[in-house]
């Protein structure tokens, strides 16, 4: 019988430093809604609920002996940053909800945060500078979000409040499916709020979406049952549509009323159905219409590209500009959407929407070459190979629309090697509170003068 071989020490279990605290003077913003610390012995602290320069006592949330980084929470203020304010929402702060990652920072405070984490971004990855792209390092609060310190502006139009085992509605906690019951979402925007969704049972639901519609009256909530639970009749403080997420499919089918809501942007409405992506800010849609139009400057006859265009929102935008001369192609994966963009559009004669990845519709097309493009990918950003063909196309100028900097970052040094360049970034700031920010780069061949 074969001895069994003696366990090495690399293969003993790893000691979870989860609970231990460390008192750690706070270093640089970094992606991600935290800032870096370093324990006496040298490890990484990702730190929650604190701010450069201060010092605080910090406690392990994640990790352990050996790894890379630690993540923690400041759970003690020792010395305060002149920046920091008491949270205005009750459930934010250790431990709590984990929608917010900057209630306890002034508002313009987090708006420079947020520009140094895309400049760190930008060098990082992609080796550029705030004066390589065109950009003077601000961001853009939206029309109407400048509050004083201490106030929170109302702007979230969707809210996806999870249910805990109570039947009560609550937000998740920070990396956790633990749910914190919540009575009132401060950052929720007005028409939400006001369907009282935190004040119902919702015992059977596992999660329950609420949307305000921005461009309109339409309200509705989105109901994920759990396995085998029954569907509650709902009776909310204002009329609303019901959608149920089936469990066999995941998808989206209509219990009453609308199975989608109207939202409005650049004068034009748009049908986005089955909870379909909007964006959750009431001025989101109509500041990155502006801004990827003022930099492209569409003249009429152009052709153009609408990559990953969702509900046809920047593709409607091109149609208006370029004209019965001109044509714009949009390309989405999502079926329903590619529905509702069909119909938002029917009015072009010139739009065509294509339904399948970027990456595989594209080279189907045959278009081999293109006077504008407008991309604007989910969170993992393009890649390499997309940003490659889209290079070799030879547009005039590129709007690159980005939630997350870092993939923004990564694709921007693609466009380089491609041979473009930035032309310009804006920077604004549709996610007050937490440490998410959209930016809008415009690119042109880097042989182009200034």
């Amino acid at each position: 019988m074969q001895a069994e071989p003696k366990k090495s020490q690399a293969e003993s279990p790893a000691v979870s430093l989860v609970g231990e605290e460390y008192e750690v003077e706070v270093g640089p913003v970094a992606h991600g809604g935290h800032c870096i610390a370093r324990t006496s012995e040298g490890q990484v602290l990702f730190v929650r609920h604190t701010l450069p320069g201060e010092r605080v006592v910090a406690r392990v949330t994640e990790g352990e002996e050996g790894a890379r980084f630690l993540r923690a929470d400041a759970v003690e203020i020792l010395s305060a940053s002149k920046d920091r304010i008491e949270a205005p929402c009750p459930f934010a702060g250790p431990g709590r909800c984990g929608g917010c990652d900057w209630q306890h920072a002034k508002p313009g405070a987090q708006r420079r945060l947020k520009g140094e984490v895309v400049a760190e971004q930008l060098k990082r990855l992609a080796g550029l500078t705030p004066e390589e792209v065109g950009w003077d390092g601000t961001v853009m609060p939206a029309e109407g979000d400048k509050v004083p310190a201490g106030q929170v502006p109302s702007w979230r139009t969707r809210v996806q409040y999870a249910v805990d085992d109570e039947g009560r509605a609550g937000l998740r906690k920070h990396r956790s499916h633990e749910v914190q019951p919540i009575d009132h979402c401060m950052i929720a925007a007005e028409g939400v709020s006001e369907l009282g969704i935190e004040r119902r049972d919702w015992t059977g639901m596992e999660s329950v979406e609420a949307i305000a519609a921005t461009g309109s009256q339409d309200r509705q909530v989105i109901l994920t049952p759990k396995p085998g639970a029954r569907l509650p009749l709902v009776e909310l403080d204002r009329p609303v549509s019901v959608m149920r997420v089936e469990e066999k499919d995941g998808g989206v089918h209509r219990v009453h009323g609308r199975p989608f809501v109207r939202e409005r942007a650049d004068g034009r409405t748009y049908r986005v159905g089955s909870g379909g992506f909007w964006q959750v800010h009431p001025k989101a849609a109509d500041t990155l219409v502006t801004a990827v139009m003022q930099g492209l400057l569409p003249r009429k006859g152009d052709m153009a590209l609408d990559l990953y265009c969702g509900v046809g929102l920047f593709a409607g935008a091109l149609a208006d500009r370029v004209g019965e001369a001109g044509a714009v192609l949009g390309i989405e994966s999502g079926k329903r959407a590619v529905e509702d963009a069909r119909h938002n559009l029917a009015g072009f004669d010139r739009v065509r929407i294509e339904q399948g990845k970027v990456e595989a519709v594209l080279p189907r097309t045959g278009i081999d070459e293109v006077d504008l493009i407008v991309l604007d990918p989910p969170r993992a950003g393009a890649g390499r190979k997309t940003v490659a063909h889209l290079s070799s196309l030879g547009a005039r100028r590129i709007a690159y629309v980005a939630c997350d900097p870092a993939a923004l970052a990564r694709d921007l040094g693609y466009f380089r090697d491609g041979g473009y360049r930035v032309r310009m970034l804006r920077v604004f700031d549709l996610f007050p509170m937490t440490h998410h920010v959209e930016c809008v780069a415009i690119l042109e061949p880097a042989g182009k003068g200034s």
